[in-house]
């Protein structure tokens, strides 16, 4: 079987540190995609990075947590802290949004507006995907469905994390992981019996093994990866302009950018034979 995986990076645009972390695991290493947060202090540099790196994929990260809505007339403030920042948890969000239908519009609105800066801004989105996966939100997925067909985008990241990661031969789950993939699992598969059209992979790896993406990790999607189209999400990133929030993280973005430029990685896909697109290419 042809097996063809796309390496996302999340994030893109979060802060200078992950713009150049993501050029540089296109340029050096096996990154085939990235997604953009528009939303971001940073977003305008990563668009102008993606313009010079014509082969690297770039959809939109839909973002409803973090910095300033773009929407700003109609986001609702109690969904916003002082500053008129972001300041809504997912549990916060997911109900909210369910008894709300001015927040389910305040949505609709802002995620039409992240998507049209990137394409005002001159690129071509290859897919929707979001922070924190709360596109999977069965009420919202609908919404961002309709989003991608007003907007001509083919894709959306359908998060279905099979049960196998969790089992040898694949690495030990990372904190929260085993949790986290069966709760988004769950989710996926009720996105896929709403609507399928949009979902162009078998499988998205990255959710169980968040916190623990390495080498190792790459060398078991070559060997086991576990569909014939998978996506594999990532967030390298370099230290420059991450706030104290982020950088917590900020060993494990290493790791993951130092595997996606390994020259073991790249040799790994290629003894599989595996293909290394993105999706605009499927």
């Amino acid at each position: 079987m042809n097996k063809r995986i796309i390496i996302n990076a999340d994030d893109f645009g979060l802060c200078d540190g992950v713009n150049k972390a993501v050029a540089q695991a296109h340029i050096d290493g096996v990154l085939t995609s990235t997604t953009i947060m528009a939303n971001m202090p940073s977003a305008e540099q990563a668009v102008a990075i993606a313009k010079q790196l014509p082969s690297l994929g770039m959809g939109v990260h839909l973002n409803l947590f973090k910095g300033v809505p773009l929407s700003k007339d109609s986001y609702p403030d109690y969904l916003l802290d002082a500053e008129g920042r972001f300041n809504c948890s997912p549990a916060k969000l997911l109900l909210l949004s369910l008894i709300k239908r001015k927040v389910r519009n305040a949505i609709r609105t802002e995620l039409a507006a992240q998507i049209q800066w990137v394409i005002d801004n001159g690129i071509t989105p290859t897919h929707l995907d979001s922070h924190k996966h709360f596109h999977n939100f069965p009420h919202i997925f609908p919404m961002v469905c309709s989003l991608a067909r007003q907007f001509e985008i083919a894709a959306i990241r359908w998060s279905f994390e099979p049960k196998q990661l969790l089992q040898m031969p694949w690495p030990l789950p990372g904190e929260g992981g085993r949790k986290r993939a069966k709760l988004i699992r769950t989710l996926a598969r009720i996105n896929r019996f709403q609507n399928s059209s949009f979902l162009k992979t078998d499988a998205l790896l990255g959710i169980t093994h968040m916190g623990r993406i390495d080498v190792a990790f790459f060398k078991t999607v070559a060997l086991y990866s576990p569909g014939a189209t998978v996506e594999v999400m990532t967030h390298p990133g370099l230290p420059d302009g991450l706030d104290a929030g982020e950088s917590r993280r900020m060993h494990q973005r290493k790791i993951e950018l130092e595997a996606l430029c390994s020259e073991k990685t790249k040799q790994y896909f290629r003894d599989a034979g595996i293909k290394l697109v993105h999706y605009g290419q499927l």
